[in-house]
């Protein structure tokens, strides 16, 4: 069965943490068709609307092994990656990363500088990408998140603390 089959895409919008289906481990995408398309289209409409530059199934309740990215915000450089596996990393970068599930918090984290994802596209076609800065930061924050990896999980301590308080407000919002 075709999990697409039973969301209603249009009314999909954005999870926020501590929703429990950010850490649901995503499925593979099996079905390539017109849903699969309508839900990029979906989550590229909440990518914008939100100013972000990735965008993965979990974050719009969809366990499933899709991101969208637009590291330029140009409409030419929009990337869909489906069942992406990264191949290899190279290099270091330490820089402000922040999450649309979790709004208004940024923090340093450290993450390679070079990142080769393999994928496929909306039509089920294989490709291999190499991102260099922060396209190959995009490929490893939306990879963390179809493994059920938060960027709370990658704070360091001192992170945390600094934005414990923006956490416990997340917190407290989700158990209302």
């Amino acid at each position: 069965m075709n999990i697409l089959d039973t969301i209603d895409i249009a009314k999909l919008d954005l999870v926020k943490y501590p929703d429990p289906r950010l850490r649901e481990v995503c499925r593979t995408v099996e079905v390539f068709d017109d849903r699969l398309r309508a839900l990029t289209e979906k989550m590229f409409a909440i990518m914008y609307e939100r100013n972000g530059v990735g965008l993965a199934g979990p974050q719009v309740g969809v366990p499933l092994r899709l991101f969208t990215a637009n590291p330029t915000l140009e409409p030419a450089d929009e990337r869909v990656y489906i069942n992406p596996t990264i191949l290899k990393n190279d290099g270091r970068q330490d820089g402000d990363e922040g999450c649309l599930s979790f709004p208004g918090i940024f923090c340093k984290i450290k993450r390679f500088n070079v990142t080769t994802i393999q994928a496929q596209d909306l039509t089920g076609e294989s490709f291999t990408e190499t991102g260099e800065g922060l396209l190959a930061r995009i490929f490893q924050h939306e990879s963390d998140h179809l493994a059920a990896r938060l960027l709370v999980d990658r704070m360091s301590v001192a992170a945390k603390l600094a934005n414990r308080r923006a956490i416990k407000n997340l917190e407290a919002v989700f158990a209302d």
